[in-house]
């Protein structure tokens, strides 16, 4: 009796590290975020699909998790999976460097655009460079 609950012991630690290998191929190390780093929130599961909206960590929860700083206006849960969340690049050299000014209108934050610089459609949806 002994002798086979071994060998079943040793069949399931090779099917543990068999199981723990094939899992392994498809995950990625996780970014370090901290505090005050901008990120770009992916809208792809949300009511906006349309635009991505820039924002601030206020807190890191865990590796896996932060909370943003969001504007009241999304009424969105601030703790958010790291796996929707990219860091924030700064603009190129061509690009303009100035950000647009914030416009108050009935309590929601909008920006002014001086100009649309240019414009494309990816897979059905405009994007514009301001």
């Amino acid at each position: 009796m002994k002798k086979v609950h071994e060998e079943a012991a040793v069949a399931l630690r090779k099917m543990q590290e068999e199981m723990k290998r094939y899992t392994d191929r498809s995950r990625r190390e996780t970014e370090e975020w901290k505090k005050g780093d901008r990120v770009i929130l992916s809208m792809k599961d949300l009511v906006f699909k349309e635009r991505l909206v820039r924002n601030v960590i206020e807190k890191v929860v865990s590796s896996n998790v932060v909370k943003l700083q969001l504007p009241s206006s999304m009424r969105i849960h601030l703790v958010v999976n790291v796996s929707q969340i990219v860091r924030y690049k700064e603009q190129v050299k061509r690009q303009k460097n100035k950000e647009g000014k914030p416009v108050e209108m009935e309590e929601v934050e909008e920006w002014e655009v001086e100009q649309i610089l240019n414009k494309k459609k990816i897979r059905g949806v405009e994007k514009y460079l301001v």
